[in-house]
């Protein structure tokens, strides 16, 4: 359904027609830097777990679920506190303030796996307090019919940044025999300078215009933060996200799996997500750009088709060259094909107010079937073996991609009303 424009985005229309808004370039910087930041210990987390500190599969499943669901309740919070009086950077910049100090945490951790799950829930928490405001930001400042491109020109400097990263802690760990402190003491520096770009360069409010605060009587805060539930196409467009979220087994034992298939040395680990981040960086912009022509829908669903495709290829076949290139090569296809896509889709139909809450429950609802997800391979892992559990996964995701093209709506808004 196509809805008449607002008054405010059709002014936001005539100043960004055609360029990328400035609120949009300089929070792509602030990603860029931060995730040199986060990728640099996230590059080198599944060796640390696995290999040095000798968890079980089952174990780093737990964890690396922890890491990507532990910020269900934050995300709420974050996002309906960025709604509320339009306080999108501050929400933001705690967020990515959180997230830097917890690099130190790695630090003070000393090996404890209890003390690094700390340092990691609180790198996740940064990191659901900011991602709906920030999120928010880019949507608000961009023209509805324009925003595959600014999510697809913010996701690709987000990139560039995830590219960066390893190459740092694979830089660090060859240059230090292994200090993984070095790692987490340069990730710090680093996450803070992101701090600081975010609180010189990143418009406020006022920049953006007044803040959308609905009238009238108040309400339970509940009910605010599910308000945006209330629209049928973004159940049906959260409902999809989650189903395909509970299907994807995750990166990290995408990268397992080729280490051990390959064999390998395991000072190279922190380089395979290099390939991945290579090929979301040249294809989210264009994708972004193809959703905004013929529909968001359907790039969405042919980046959870490359990812199906990835994982058949990890289970059939056996060529090193072939399946490391063509393994890294799809997931970087699924990343530049859903990751930005997904909140361009849902953006139209969220209301202005409403915007950070609904972003935050989407991503809340991907967190959570996340964790599901990584939880189960790898329990499935530990008692089947990595082969039956990667095919196990090959049939779940393609029944939630048949799901999810039926949940879908085929018809998209590009605007919404305030």
């Amino acid at each position: 359904m196509y809805l008449a424009t607002t008054g405010a985005a059709a002014a936001t229309s005539q100043l960004t027609r055609g360029r990328v808004a400035g609120p949009v370039l300089a929070l792509g910087t602030v990603s860029l830097v931060t995730d040199i930041s986060s990728e640099m210990v996230t590059a080198v987390l599944p060796l640390y777990f696995v290999l040095q500190l000798g968890l079980s599969p089952l174990q780093f499943g737990f964890l690396d679920g922890l890491y990507n669901g532990v910020t269900a309740l934050v995300r709420l919070l974050g996002g309906h506190a960025a709604d509320r009086g339009g306080r999108h950077k501050l929400v933001a910049g705690t967020g990515y303030a959180l997230s830097a100090l917890s690099r130190l945490g790695l630090l003070l951790a000393g090996g404890g796996t209890a003390g690094i799950g700390a340092a990691l829930a609180a790198d996740r928490i940064g990191k659901g307090v900011r991602t709906a405001p920030r999120d928010a930001l880019i949507s608000l400042s961009s023209p509805p019919d324009e925003l595959g491109r600014a999510f697809g020109v913010h996701r690709a400097m987000d990139t560039a940044g995830a590219l960066l990263g390893p190459l740092a802690a694979f830089a660090l760990l060859w240059a230090t025999a292994d200090a993984y402190d070095a790692v987490f003491v340069v990730s710090f520096c680093v996450g803070l300078l992101g701090v600081l770009l975010l609180v010189a360069f990143v418009p406020g409010r006022s920049a953006l215009g007044p803040a959308a605060v609905p009238a009238g009587p108040r309400v339970p805060l509940r009910a605010r933060i599910t308000e945006p539930l209330r629209d049928a196409a973004f159940r049906r467009i959260m409902l999809a996200a989650a189903l395909l979220g509970a299907a994807t087994i995750g990166d990290s034992f995408v990268y397992l799996l080729l280490q051990r298939q390959l064999d390998f040395a395991v000072r190279w680990f922190p380089l395979l997500p290099l390939g991945t981040a290579a090929v979301y960086l040249l294809l989210a912009v264009p994708a972004g750009r193809l959703g905004d022509r013929i529909g968001r829908r359907v790039p969405f669903l042919l980046g959870h088709a490359a990812l199906l495709a990835a994982y058949v290829l990890l289970l059939t076949v056996g060529d090193g060259i072939v399946l490391l290139a063509g393994v890294l090569g799809l997931v970087g296809v699924f990343y530049a094909a859903t990751d930005g896509v997904l909140m361009a889709l849902a953006g139209p139909a969220l209301p202005a107010a409403r915007r950070a809450s609904g972003m935050a429950l989407l991503q809340t609802g991907q967190a959570l079937s996340r964790l599901l997800a990584a939880a189960g391979f790898g329990a499935a892992w530990t008692l089947w073996g990595s082969g039956p559990a990667l095919a196990a996964a090959v049939v779940v995701l393609a029944a939630a991609l048949a799901g999810a093209a039926a949940l879908l709506p085929r018809t998209e808004r590009r605007s919404s009303c305030s």
